[in-house]
């Protein structure tokens, strides 16, 4: 019930800036770029710079309960487990 109260007002509070944020960094990213030379797996690149700062969030958030890191995260415990051992995160 707390956690769902939390989820609502982080939600509206947090979802418009990050997203604001990821925009721009998109938008530098490709203005940066080459027009002769287009990108290539931008979505894994994407994914490989913002899920580590994310997993360390949520882990040093839930002091290091995966258990605890999966249900904010909104993932199963074993998919967390891979993700944190893909990159090398202390568990």
């Amino acid at each position: 019930y707390i956690l769902k109260n939390k989820k609502k007002s982080l939600n509206s509070s947090a979802k418009k800036p990050l997203r604001d944020e990821v925009s721009k960094a998109m938008k530098k990213y490709f203005k940066q770029l080459d027009q002769q030379n287009l990108p290539i797996d931008v979505y894994q690149l994407v994914l490989r710079e913002v899920e580590p700062p994310l997993l360390n969030a949520v882990m040093e958030f839930s002091n290091h309960n995966q258990s605890k890191a999966a249900k904010i995260l909104g993932i199963n415990r074993t998919t967390l487990r891979t993700k944190l051992k893909k990159y090398k995160i202390s568990e």
